[in-house]
């Protein structure tokens, strides 16, 4: 008679199934602890410059008290950030970047003709300038009408708005490259920025940057950075 049941594997010996699992534990650890590094490094891998960053949201917590009033709308940075090195144009056509102004504490605004809040926001920017305006500060207002380049000239113009020097970006790629970075959500977008092209504070909408809440604030923060804290 023929058997047609399958015959039984042949039982392995204890010690190669000791070994079989000793190697797959091993395998087990090896596997989790390249995870572990990998996870590790995520969480304390930062873009290249971030260390100079951290100065900025120190300075961002120093500040947060004064964040109230006319500028309660801020978002103090509380992570480190180094901004793109944002390129657009001055009043001349010549290229300009966000790094020309390193050393400098920065209050970067970006506005459009089309904006309603942006016009409306202007002439506080202008004041803000006025006031404070220095080797120690500058508001840079970057205007991105795509169309007609005398348009924001003619603005600033008939509005009366000496004080803030032209810049623009007719590409509006200034936008999209904060945008890129969670900072640009509207119009106006205003971003302060540290010496070292670090985010200190950031607001999506309008602010009064000429009330006494914003110039306390921006002393507070040239202040210590003149002194190198």
């Amino acid at each position: 008679m023929t058997n047609d049941k399958p015959e039984p594997s042949p039982a392995r010996p204890a010690g190669s199934r000791k070994t079989l699992l000793a190697a797959a534990a091993i395998t087990v650890v090896a596997v989790a602890g390249v995870a572990a590094m990998a996870f590790g490094g995520l969480l304390k891998g930062r873009p290249a410059g971030d260390q100079a960053c951290e100065a900025a949201v120190a300075t961002a917590k120093r500040i947060a008290p004064l964040i109230k009033g006319e500028v309660a709308a801020l978002t103090p940075a509380s992570a480190p950030l180094r901004l793109p090195d944002l390129a657009f144009e001055d009043g001349t056509g010549a290229p300009k970047k966000l790094s020309d102004f390193r050393g400098r504490t920065v209050l970067l605004n970006l506005w459009a003709t089309w904006c309603v809040p942006c016009r409306k926001e202007m002439p506080a920017l202008d004041g803000l300038q006025a006031k404070l305006g220095s080797d120690a500060f500058q508001v840079v207002a970057v205007n991105i009408d795509t169309r007609d380049p005398e348009k924001p000239k003619a603005f600033l113009t008939e509005a009366k708005l000496t004080q803030l020097a032209s810049f623009s970006d007719q590409k509006a790629k200034v936008f999209q490259d904060l945008k890129a970075v969670g900072r640009a959500l509207g119009m106006p977008t205003s971003v302060l920025v540290d010496g070292h092209g670090c985010e200190i504070a950031t607001i999506a909408g309008p602010a009064e940057w000429d009330s006494a809440d914003a110039v306390k604030l921006i002393q507070a923060i040239t202040a210590k950075a003149a002194a190198g804290l």
